[in-house]
């Protein structure tokens, strides 16, 4: 299932897309207005989720939510693609020997089709297309191998980052929490209907230019991998949502960064696009 939060008349709510319709699901007991709620009971709801046909709304005529803004935890990993980290260690930052985390504050998130602001404090506003992983049931302790059954689903994710800011603190967190800085979706793409996360096409442009193409299997630590570390340091949460790494092409190493007017188009194979308008911080005040 395709897993959607949509606003219709003013009206926030759950729905599955299916072709170009969304399938409101609210009048279901206990699906609620909450997608992490949802995941906590999302084993119990899927056959009255997956047999339900109406009513339904025509995809162009609503406007899509992020599937989950309402997450715990929003965690990404640094250098995580072989080529991004290549390409950062070209230019003086070194490999991590390890797994490099760190968080986007959850006020970042942002809808899939809606503006990512420039703020007026940062010169260096940067794109990075990365698989999201969405988790669906708590879990702590959990080996590689058993990884796939905590996973609810995928989205894509736009890991907007302020270069300039990363290193004002001694974690990445504030260069990579500017608010509208995290874009997800454009809806949850339940696992069951994702044959392999680890061999998905991704690409990202900029005003139509192809600047970032590579597959997911280029990771250095595969998702499952990522879940096994992280869940030895801590509870993961139905709904929480790790960002696996980007690959490279990132605006930095050529100084490249974003502008008002551009607009970011984030694809990856099976799961939809997103697609964000840079937007100055004053016009969106």
């Amino acid at each position: 299932m395709k897993l959607a939060r949509f606003t219709e008349n003013g009206r926030t709510r759950i729905g599955k897309v299916d072709g170009e319709w969304v399938i409101d699901l609210s009048g279901i007991e206990g699906v609620g207005d909450s997608m992490r709620r949802l995941l906590t009971d999302l084993p119990r709801l899927r056959p009255a989720l997956q047999k339900a046909q109406a009513p339904a709304f025509a995809l162009s005529a609503v406007r899509l939510e992020a599937p989950v803004n309402d997450p715990q935890k929003f965690l990404g990993i640094g250098m995580n693609y072989r080529k991004h980290a290549e390409e950062a260690r070209l230019a003086g930052i070194p490999i991590p020997e390890s797994q490099l985390w760190f968080n986007k504050q959850v006020s970042c998130i942002n809808g899939p089709f809606d503006p990512v602001v420039k703020p007026g404090a940062s010169d260096k506003v940067d794109y990075e297309i990365e698989l999201g992983v969405v988790i669906g049931r708590r879990c702590r302790h959990v080996k590689a191998g058993d990884a796939a059954a905590v996973i609810a689903g995928y989205l894509v994710v736009n890991d907007v980052s302020a270069r300039d800011w990363l290193h004002r603190s001694p974690t990445f967190t504030l260069g990579k929490s500017f608010d509208t800085h995290g874009p997800i979706g454009p809806w949850l793409t339940t696992a069951d209907e994702v044959a392999d996360p680890m061999a998905l096409e991704m690409k990202l442009t900029v005003n139509g230019e192809l600047r970032q193409q590579s597959g997911t299997g280029d990771m250095i630590y595969d998702i499952y991998q990522q879940i096994e570390y992280l869940s030895t340091v801590m509870t993961l949460e139905p709904g929480d949502i790790l960002t696996t790494g980007t690959p490279s092409g990132i605006g930095a190493p050529t100084g490249t960064f974003l502008k008002q007017g551009d607009v970011m188009r984030l694809e990856i194979e099976g799961l939809g696009f997103i697609e964000n308008f840079v937007a100055a911080e004053s016009a969106w005040e």
